[in-house]
């Protein structure tokens, strides 16, 4: 019958599709601070209202509001690096349901969150409106209380 054999794109329109590689995408390093209060669940939102990146197909930019909220486990990020590493997708070519997985990729190896939940609510393009949603939590340990209800 069929063998497993990777999806090749289909691109019945005939255009170049360039998209940045991961390595050359230059992106600013999210800076942390350590959380005073490890143990203590909050839960911190962030609204980024003016996302911009590049379309691999088109290259016309893409604008989009990102949401992020975390519970923080014992690093915070830092505000301005966080605006300076969203803005540095500026002139990365990216599709829409990447950019969010490489946001939470990256959010989580400089955080390491309890939890992290990542929206992207993407302009409207040629009548298709897109929102992509990721999130992440961290595994307990072996061993580790739970939280009792109620308490």
């Amino acid at each position: 019958m069929s063998t497993t054999e990777p999806l090749s794109p289909i691109n019945e329109q005939g255009l170049e599709i360039r998209p940045t590689p991961r390595r050359e995408m230059n992106l600013y390093p999210l800076d942390t601070f350590a959380y005073d209060f490890p143990g203590r669940e909050i839960k911190i939102n962030f609204e980024m209202p003016e996302f911009t990146a590049v379309c691999p197909f088109s290259d016309f930019p893409d604008f989009a509001t990102i949401r992020l909220e975390y519970v923080p486990n014992q690093r915070c990020v830092e505000l301005k690096s966080l605006k300076l590493y969203i803005n540095s997708f500026r002139e990365v070519k990216i599709f829409h349901e990447h950019v969010i997985n490489v946001i939470l990729e990256d959010f989580v190896r400089a955080c390491d969150p309890l939890s992290v939940e990542i929206e992207g609510d993407f302009n409207i393009r040629g009548n298709i409106k897109t929102v992509v949603r990721a999130s992440y939590e961290k595994q307990k340990a072996v061993g580790s209380k739970q939280k009792a209800v109620g308490s």
